[in-house]
């Protein structure tokens, strides 16, 4: 799921960063057959989040709901539009390599 940071108010990431930080990322660390979710952004372009779920089944209810609810959507919120993409897709792999994963929601800048 994308959303354009084109013409977002400033302070719009910081403010992303913080939700994520304080709501978001205690919310997916729960959330039933997610695998795991990042959280990536690249600043005055783009704010997204990728979700692997379990199975096909998992991510398609996810999908629907994240779908029709996606003016109420926090991210939709901070930033002032709608997610522009949410697509599916296939992970084929993840592999974790000698440094792991950070589990806090701790972010480094």
């Amino acid at each position: 799921m994308r959303w354009s940071l084109a013409g977002a108010p400033s302070g719009t990431l910081e403010r992303l960063r913080e939700y994520v930080e304080d709501v978001s990322f205690a919310k997916f660390a729960g959330l039933e057959g997610l695998r795991f979710k990042s959280w990536r952004a690249r600043e005055g372009e783009w704010f997204e989040g990728t979700y692997v779920f379990v199975d096909a089944r998992s991510r398609e209810a996810f999908q629907q709901a994240m779908e029709a609810g996606r003016a109420d959507l926090p991210g939709t919120t901070i930033i002032g539009r709608e997610p522009e993409l949410i697509e599916a897709c296939e992970i084929v792999a993840v592999v974790r390599g000698p440094a792991g994963f950070r589990s806090s929601a701790s972010f480094e800048r």
